[in-house]
């Protein structure tokens, strides 16, 4: 339920209409309270004050109008300015991206800063009365201007401008690649240490998952959570254990076996089918959470585009080249087998995941992208930079054979794609990366 309240949470804030909504709604519930306190008699805190000048109902009408009016235009340039980056960046650098950019808490508090003061200047305005407007039957006064509300619009109207500001600064600098390269690693980076427990050079090698009934899917979609604590209590209350056959990320579809269980004799197999089936969210995309492979592709697909002949930017590549680097040296002083629970005993594994594999990170990392790095010269010497640096913080013999496995593949691509000249600078650099490796 942890889990899946985290990634109800994630689901939220990868929507652009939530924290507008949120302050839309903020803002009228307080300008119904400063209104309340005006009522209350606090607003004569402000005219009381030497420095104030009260204002008078045809002035505070106007200040509240144009302020409503001014916000709400600002909200829609906004909006407009963000569609624009973002569908320059997904051009530019991806489709995927596009998660990215919609979560970007900058544009979202940036646009709900102004919806709020928007809907927060409406409130207040409508309580405003001149002399002799008042409603028939009510008991208040002819005339009712909302000091203390006024002062705080004036605070929030200066609020919006900072913010205006901040915004036009972080628009052009959210859609820099570096800036966009770091934020993906960043996230990986983040991936990794959640997921993953460091490497204490123990057994990292996954516990054999048992067979038994298989579990289908009941429909279509990419695997986006997989709810591991609602799995381990379900295994545990029917006495069983459940053997996972596909990971976050994965697409299935009706008739795909999800999961294997075993050991539950006598029990109502239909209803542990739908537990786990729940257990398992499904839905039309990929999404980062519980999935670092796609974050992984996000910065492969990156350096491809750039590495592409109608493109041509090996500048950008090498950045991603440097940040799969970070990431796999992280992945190598990890234990890759998932921190799924085991019981408030520790000792039984009730859940078993299909462990993760760490060549399989590397082919899909650095082993995507030897083609295209070897048509470049520049590019292709860092790729074997960057996998002797990965390798020198790697402690584990094997994996360091997995990444010298990928400087021979990156040679062997060189040597059909470079020139003579070019191709000697790579084959000497390689000699250095055997030597360091060996």
């Amino acid at each position: 339920m942890t889990a899946r309240l985290r990634w109800i949470w994630s689901r939220l804030n990868a929507n652009y209409w939530f924290y507008p909504a949120l302050f839309a709604l903020t803002g009228v519930l307080l300008g119904a309270a400063m209104v309340a306190l005006d009522r209350s008699g606090y607003g004569r805190l402000v005219t009381e004050m030497s420095a104030a000048i009260p204002a008078r109902p045809e002035g505070a009408s106007t200040i509240l109008t144009v302020i409503s009016s001014s916000m709400i235009g600002v909200a829609a340039t906004v909006f407009s300015i963000t569609i624009a980056a973002v569908a320059y960046a997904s051009g530019n650098y991806g489709p995927r991206l596009l998660t990215n950019f919609m979560e970007d808490k900058g544009n979202q508090f940036s646009l709900a800063t102004f919806i709020g003061t928007f809907t927060y200047s409406l409130t207040v305005l409508r309580t405003i009365r001149s002399a002799g407007d008042a409603a028939t039957g009510a008991d208040l006064p002819d005339a009712f201007v909302p000091q203390l509300s006024l002062l705080v619009a004036y605070a929030l109207m200066a609020l919006s401008i900072a913010v205006l500001v901040y915004f036009l600064n972080h628009i052009p600098a959210s859609i820099r690649i570096n800036t966009v390269l770091e934020g993906i690693a960043q996230r990986l980076l983040h991936q990794i240490h959640s997921i993953y427990t460091p490497d204490e050079g123990g057994n990292c090698t996954p516990p054999d998952p048992p067979g038994g009934c298989p579990v289908k899917a009941g429909k279509a979609g990419y695997v986006q959570l997989i709810d591991f604590e609602s799995l381990d209590t379900n295994a545990r209350e029917a006495g069983c254990t459940i053997a996972l056959k596909m990971r976050v990320g994965d697409f299935v579809h009706g008739g795909v076996t999800i999961a294997e269980v075993t050991g539950n004799d006598g029990g109502d197999f239909d209803d542990l089918a739908n537990k786990v089936q729940s257990a398992i969210e499904l839905g039309s995309t990929r999404t980062p959470e519980q999935d670092p492979q796609f974050l992984i592709d996000e910065l492969v697909e990156i350096a491809l585009r750039a590495l592409s002949p109608g493109i041509n930017d090996p500048f950008t590549a090498i950045t991603a080249v440097h940040w799969l680097g970070a990431a796999t040296a992280e992945l190598g002083g990890r234990d890759l087998r998932s921190n799924v629970p085991r019981g408030d005993d520790g000792t039984k594994q009730r859940v078993f995941p299909l462990p993760d594999d760490f060549r399989h990170f590397v082919k899909r990392g650095f082993g995507s992208m030897h083609a295209a790095a070897a048509t470049n010269r520049l590019t292709a010497l860092v790729l074997l930079d960057t996998l002797e640096n990965a390798a020198t913080a790697i402690d584990r013999l094997e994996y360091r054979a997995i990444l010298r496995e990928q400087g021979d593949v990156l040679l062997a691509h060189a040597r059909l794609a470079l020139p003579k000249p070019d191709l000697v600078a790579i084959e000497e650099r390689y000699g250095l990366f055997r030597q360091s490796l060996a």
